[in-house]
């Protein structure tokens, strides 16, 4: 059985996951009306793979017997400046992320609840490379500065992803 104070924040952190896909549905319409379908196509991905992870902690909850609970997802952003501030809005929210799984596996070890604190360190493990990943493209899109040509080849690049 799941512990209650566990199943809790646990479905706090599917509403999380939920909102960062639908963050990044947002992301991808700003970059579709920009004419960045690359930028766009990336967002796209990243919003299916938040909402999976959202699917795995759903499950997680079941299996253990515990009651999942949906609440309404706040609406996220639709406008951002530049690719470079919608990437530095997808650094600082994976960051963010980062934290509210930090706090499920000491809560998990407050709690003596080791099958949770087994299943989060995947989440830990998967933080570090959604952090290594927008701060790649980050750093490319300071690299790039106003160049339009640069910023051409990173859509074409970032429309590749799978």
């Amino acid at each position: 059985m799941l512990n209650p104070t566990v199943q809790e924040a646990m479905n706090a952190q599917v509403n999380a996951e939920l909102y960062s896909a639908y963050l990044y549905l947002s992301m991808a319409a700003h970059f579709e009306a920009a004419n960045l379908h690359g930028m766009a196509h990336w967002m796209q991905v990243q919003a299916k793979e938040e909402a999976g992870h959202a699917m795995k902690f759903f499950k997680y909850i079941v299996e253990r017997g515990g009651r999942v609970t949906l609440v309404a997802i706040a609406a996220p952003p639709v406008e951002w400046g530049s690719p470079h501030a919608v990437f530095e809005n997808v650094y600082g929210h994976e960051r963010n992320v980062t934290s509210l799984i930090d706090k499920l596996v000491e809560l998990a070890g407050a709690e003596k609840d080791h099958a949770s604190g087994v299943f989060l360190q995947w989440f830990v493990s998967e933080q570090v490379e959604e952090e290594a990943n927008a701060s790649e493209i980050l750093h490319q899109l300071k690299m790039i500065g106003d160049s339009k040509q640069g910023l051409f080849m990173l859509d074409r690049h970032l429309a590749q992803r799978q």
